[in-house]
């Protein structure tokens, strides 16, 4: 979609802080964190509902990915998700630690940085 902002982020477009990417899904940080590492989690062809993209399972399996990998860097177990669709209409994912992980939220660089270690 031309003016969908995750389809532009997708084409490079406009900058993201990328944590993830595969031949079909983008993990990326949010600009607005809820807590330190807070990823968007997106397919990169466009869907307007996470329930409309084809292999749910295997998006799923990204978001897990993810969601281990923020236990890892902030020193927490308990990590949220939120799937509600209206900030934005592409399918999109939140996953973020719970408030007491460590690190302050708005460091994007360090962030991005702990989340790519622990996915090694």
């Amino acid at each position: 979609m031309e003016s969908c902002i995750f389809c532009k982020i997708v084409r490079g477009e406009i900058p993201a802080t990328k944590i993830y990417e595969d031949e079909n899904f983008l993990a990326f940080l949010d600009i607005h964190p809820q807590s330190p590492g807070h990823v968007q989690v997106i397919p990169k062809a466009h869907y307007r509902w996470v329930w409309d993209v084809p292999d749910a399972g295997a998006y799923f399996e990204v978001a897990r990915k993810i969601a281990r990998a923020q236990q890892k860097a902030f020193h927490t177990d308990w990590v949220l998700s939120r799937i509600i669709g209206e900030e934005a209409p592409h399918a999109h994912i939140w996953v973020f630690p719970s408030d007491e992980a460590k690190g302050d939220k708005n460091n994007l660089a360090e962030n991005a940085e702990k989340l790519r270690q622990a996915l090694l």
